[in-house]
């Protein structure tokens, strides 16, 4: 068994890396802006101040994450350019697009609004500052729309030719856009942003709760949070399900590589940990649960 470290598995090595520094972020904020507009709408509604406090706490850590999100994507589209330069210039007319409608519609949007959430106390109305939160909210997901259409066309291309150039060439946007593994994809993300944002919200309220530090604050943390996973846990089983089954019906190859499997087989194990080696086509160190696989 060798390493390897060709140009090519230290590009994918370095996106890797980027991408998955880079995920921690939109998963937070894309469910910690909806929250927060709750939050913002349960202050408007009862006139508990309470609320208030919980909100202008977690604007702060939102800002600090949307900010990160943004530096941390910037250099993901770099490395189209560095890592990927050929295929970045194959595809370009039908990525370009895709992305340059994610800043345009959505980027522009959050940056915008996003100063009214932080500095708009006092200086505008409680309703418009609970607008530009909405606003705010709406614009994560206008932007996960976008990066995740573009993902899943990379996933299940369609809507496009091939010119005699070797150039890729839109033919049918809305096939692009909505390809056959868009739906679920952006579904069980979308849910899964809200999943994260409701365990660490209500991981700070129960530390707050424990140690008996602003109770009141983290029982609305804690209780909004709780409620919120309750709704949405089912949903992302049900969703991570059907995008699972969407790969293997479109990826059956690429699902077999995420389970290391080698060879087609019944009562397939579910493989947790173990180390690919490729010369001789088996999972070595390989730690299984029997037949999961293939229940799951």
């Amino acid at each position: 068994m060798t390493l390897n470290l060709d140009p090519i598995m230290l590009a994918r090595l370095q996106f890797a890396f980027t991408v998955s520094f880079h995920i921690l972020f939109p998963a937070f904020t894309i469910g910690l802006a909806s929250w927060l507009a709750v939050v913002e709408w349960r202050w408007l509604k009862t006139g508990n101040e309470v609320y208030k406090d919980v909100y202008r706490m977690w604007v702060k850590i939102f800002a600090v994450t949307f900010g990160m999100g943004v530096v941390s994507g910037v250099v993901l589209s770099y490395q189209f350019g560095t890592n990927w330069s050929v295929f970045a210039d194959k595809v370009g007319n039908v990525l370009g697009p895709l992305l340059g409608f994610e800043v345009l519609t959505a980027f522009f949007l959050e940056a915008s609004f996003l100063g009214i959430m932080l500095f708009g106390w006092n200086r505008v109305s409680p309703k418009m500052h609970f607008a530009a939160t909405v606003i705010v909210a709406s614009g994560t997901l206008v932007s996960a729309f976008w990066i995740l259409a573009a993902n899943s066309w990379m996933q299940t291309p369609q809507g496009f030719f091939i010119g005699d150039d070797g150039l890729y060439y839109p033919t049918n946007w809305w096939s692009i856009i909505f390809n056959s593994s868009f739906p679920y994809r952006m579904v069980h993300m979308v849910t899964a942003a809200y999943l994260t944002t409701a365990f660490a919200v209500s991981g700070v309220g129960a530390y707050y709760l424990f140690r008996k530090k602003f109770i009141d604050q983290a029982r609305i943390m804690f209780g909004m949070a709780m409620l919120m996973a309750v709704f949405v846990a089912p949903l992302q089983l049900l969703f991570g399900d059907l995008h699972g089954l969407n790969t293997f019906k479109e990826q059956p190859v690429k699902v077999a590589a995420m389970e290391g499997l080698w060879e087609t087989q019944q009562g397939a194990p579910l493989k947790l940990f173990g180390w690919p080696d490729q010369d001789m086509e088996i999972t070595r160190f390989a730690i299984e649960i029997p037949k999961l696989s293939s229940l799951i």
